[in-house]
């Protein structure tokens, strides 16, 4: 969470590009790799349970136990891939991460092509895609610093954000097409080649990662951790932030696991039509990206994160009322307006933890961040899944999306209340000497 603070931590000389940080080979690369690759995760969030709905005809338990399989390894692994990540070439570890989320992904359209596709199959493949992207996010968070050395990280939390939440937008609307022409199973294979993509812009980036310090490599795995979670339980930034982000994430995967069987049985859409609804919703994300930069000049990073959470949250409230023929607008306000408050949120929130962290530590406090934020991912997922077969599909949206309303307090009654801007990094020990 940062805006009108200087990002470059008063680097001296930062000329101004015309294009910005697209002037940079290096960032170039890093954003067409991660942008063709967020396609193909955003297909995969579609087709993936459209399989398991078509030709496993799975109930929501099991789309929900799916889901929390692909979430799950941030409970088992991230607190340590953390320290690993900040001993660890990025590049490499990041390289490895595309090659296997590959090879697993295009085990599914081979099993169900030799009529071999079972359950157990899918939840595996969902744990390794996963684990793969619990190295290769906690990686890509630290190696943008790198890339970017340091500056205009606003700007490129930005453009990465708004890269992304395009791909929100096409790729549920690609994948119900997908799924209606070919199956849903052939949409898989889309993703398999995007990590490929995403493989080879890395293999092409020439920036040089710098050595790590030898007392870093003599401290024990176990004292890295704790340093991290020490680090962000202690600061009176990260504490709220982490904790909100982890009550949001929960209730926002509660409704995300059910809204596909809730739009395709309860409304009655077919898969294309769902598709494109979806990514209708998604278009939020993009704006949400064009707004960041804008919201936090005009309010501060931390005035303007807390007013549009606190005016964005409760559409979500629409989501529950969809109906078939106009009704159906109403899924789409509420995710649309959703999606801004998130997006936003996402960029100022990282764009502040990478300036606000010593380097050393980036790694171990964004794996913390992540565990807690993602940890309550499978829960949700799990939650809204059982509620659904329990309940009915539209009762347990209205409960998932009933705690999403009121998640903005939880930052409205930390120390960014009172304040404009969060601060930058070089008034760190400041901050904590006052906490």
């Amino acid at each position: 969470m940062m805006a009108p603070v200087d990002p470059t931590h008063g680097t001296p000389h930062q000329p101004r590009r015309r294009w910005g940080v697209f002037a940079l080979r290096d960032f170039r690369l890093l954003w067409v790799g991660e942008t063709v690759s967020g396609l193909g995760n955003s297909v995969t969030g579609v087709a993936l349970p459209l399989t398991a709905v078509v030709v496993l005809d799975a109930d929501s338990t099991g789309i929900g136990l799916i889901t929390a399989a692909v979430w799950l390894p941030w409970l088992l692994v991230g607190l340590p891939v953390g320290a690993w990540v900040d001993r660890m070439r990025k590049r490499h570890l990041m390289l490895v991460c595309d090659l296997v989320s590959a090879a697993a992904l295009v085990s599914v359209p081979l099993a169900a092509w030799l009529d071999t596709l079972t359950f157990p199959h899918m939840v595996v493949v969902a744990l390794i895609c996963g684990t793969a992207a619990v190295c290769f996010n906690t990686a890509y968070h630290s190696y943008i610093r790198i890339v970017l050395d340091g500056r205009n990280l606003l700007e490129g939390n930005a453009k990465l954000q708004g890269s992304e939440a395009v791909t929100h937008v096409a790729g549920p609307g690609v994948a119900g097409l997908l799924a209606q022409a070919f199956g849903a199973v052939a949409a898989l294979l889309a993703d398999a080649v995007t990590f490929l993509v995403s493989a080879v812009c890395l293999k092409s980036i020439r920036v040089a990662e710098p050595d790590r310090a030898p007392d870093e490599e003599r401290d024990s795995l176990r004292r890295q951790i704790a340093e991290g979670l020490r680090f962000v339980s202690r600061d009176r930034y990260l504490r709220p932030m982490v904790t909100w982000g982890a009550v949001i994430n929960m209730a926002l995967m509660g409704y995300q696991a059910v809204q596909v069987v809730f739009l395709i049985r309860t409304v009655g859409l077919n898969p294309a039509t769902a598709g494109l609804l979806l990514a209708g919703g998604s278009a939020g994300g993009v704006v949400g990206a064009l707004l960041a930069t804008r919201v936090t000049r005009r309010f501060g990073s931390a005035r303007g994160l807390l007013l549009l959470q606190a005016a964005t949250s409760p559409f979500a409230l629409l989501m529950p009322m969809t109906t078939a023929g106009p009704g159906l607008l109403l899924f789409a306000t509420g995710a649309f307006v959703v999606g801004i408050g998130i997006s936003v949120a996402n960029i100022v929130v990282g764009s502040f933890r990478q300036t606000y962290c010593p380097p050393q530590m980036l790694g171990r406090v964004v794996a913390t961040a992540m565990v807690i934020n993602h940890g309550t991912i499978p829960v949700g997922s799990l939650l809204g899944g059982v509620l659904g077969d329990a309940v009915g599909y539209r009762s347990a949206m209205w409960i998932m999306t009933g705690a999403v309303a009121p998640c903005w307090l939880i930052l409205a009654l930390s120390p960014m209340r009172r304040e404009r801007d969060l601060p930058q990094a070089r008034g760190h020990e400041q901050v904590h000497a006052k906490g």
